[in-house]
């Protein structure tokens, strides 16, 4: 009789050749036990979706009284369905001025998918910035907007018309010209390694937009939901988008995603052609249900306060002269090392110990901590002495 993880590596399509192939059996809180009952401290949150931890008893309440009333309907945006009403709703509210209209989809790569038609649509225009070594999605769209093309040259021909600017660049912002649709671009750059934002830059592509007619569109997919210390990233930078992308830590582990922005923006959608964009799945009640249960905790805990006090936590007890550099923006966190052999062997050993980390596909030098919002202190020191202990042995 095969084994689980035999099961797993000759029937589950493999990403790369060096899964870690945990068994999970459960997951609580801060922690993810597999099949032994060991526990793993989760520091990456999933790839930054369990901001509220896994299981959290909102969360899970709100999913349940929705799968006791109706699932599935009908493809989105044809039956008045109160979750999707009421999160809609609630977004608007918390986003603030300039958004009024939200289109929910499945998944962060179909936000962006959603948001590059769009933009296109509202614009007329046939070109697209966006920034080197940021990643955005996986779909052939968003996975049209890579730079460099590492994880991407193997699938051309992709979309043409996409332009490329470096983060933090201000003098690479003449390239957006009124062929521009859009620029979509992150609030802090998470894949090269968590590239902290310049605000002046921010601000002058902000005025660039503005004089071409391109739409603004931040992708807030990984930095949304409190992540920076704040419900959403932008709201640090004095600087409002067109259009913001959400997903991951929004359906408290339930998958759903979104683009929001103006009616006037949205409306595009809706005619010549009609069904301009379309979703069987997109907006999903439970989904929903569990999304509105999400927002709603973390605007009334205190958890996005502490943000900030547990960054400067990490960062003066993570010090070792094998450490690079630590590069921070609330609790996403990369620290550096001096290759990617390095920060694989660091990660198996604190596997070992029970900590559970990752890397970034466009740097592969540093490892990832973006840990639950909900981790307390006890936790964070836990894993930072774990992590020292692991860079003294190896």
């Amino acid at each position: 009789m095969p084994t689980l993880r035999q099961l797993f590596l000759r029937h589950v399509a493999q990403t790369s050749d060096i899964p870690l192939a945990l068994e999970i059996e459960r997951a609580e809180g801060l922690y993810l036990y597999d099949s032994s009952g060991k526990a793993y401290l989760d520091l990456i949150s999933g790839i930054a979706v369990s901001a509220l931890g896994h299981r959290h008893p909102a969360v899970l309440q709100a999913a349940r009284e929705q799968m006791d009333r109706y699932l599935h309907t009908l493809v989105y945006g044809e039956f008045v369905l109160a979750p999707q009403v009421r999160l809609a709703e609630a977004l608007c509210a918390a986003l603030g001025p300039g958004f009024d209209s939200v289109y929910f989809v499945n998944s962060g790569s179909e936000a962006v998918e959603g948001a590059m038609k769009l933009a296109k649509r509202f614009t007329g225009r046939p070109h697209i910035v966006a920034c080197r070594e940021a990643y955005h999605g996986s779909t052939q769209g968003a996975a049209s907007l890579m730079e460099p093309t590492t994880f991407t040259h193997a699938y051309y021909p992709l979309l043409p018309g996409i332009r490329h600017i470096r983060f933090n660049h201000s003098e690479d912002l003449e390239t957006i010209d009124r062929s521009c649709a859009a620029v979509i671009i992150e609030p802090v750059q998470a894949e090269a390694g968590v590239r902290p934002p310049d605000p002046a830059f921010f601000q002058a592509l902000r005025r660039r937009c503005t004089e071409t007619g391109a739409l603004l569109v931040f992708d807030e997919i990984q930095t949304g939901y409190g992540r920076t210390g704040s419900l959403w990233a932008f709201q640090q930078l004095g600087v409002v988008p067109d259009v913001i992308l959400l997903a991951k830590a929004m359906g408290g582990g339930f998958p759903i995603g979104a683009f929001a922005t103006r009616r006037e923006i949205m409306h595009c959608l809706s005619h010549d052609p009609p069904l301009g964009h379309i979703t069987t799945f997109g907006g999903h009640p439970v989904g929903c249900a569990a999304a509105l249960a999400t927002l709603r905790t973390l605007q009334s805990e205190p958890w996005i306060a502490e943000v900030k006090d547990k960054e400067a936590r990490f960062r003066e007890l993570l010090r070792h002269p094998a450490l690079r550099e630590v590069r921070s923006v609330g609790l996403l966190l990369a620290v550096e090392l001096e290759s990617f052999e390095k920060v694989r062997e660091v990660q198996l050993a604190c596997l070992e110990k029970g900590l559970l980390t990752d890397w970034f596909l466009f740097n592969e030098r540093s490892l990832r901590i973006a840990p639950p919002l909900i981790i307390e202190h006890e936790q964070i020191e836990w894993a930072c002495r774990t992590l020292l202990e692991v860079l003294g042995a190896v």
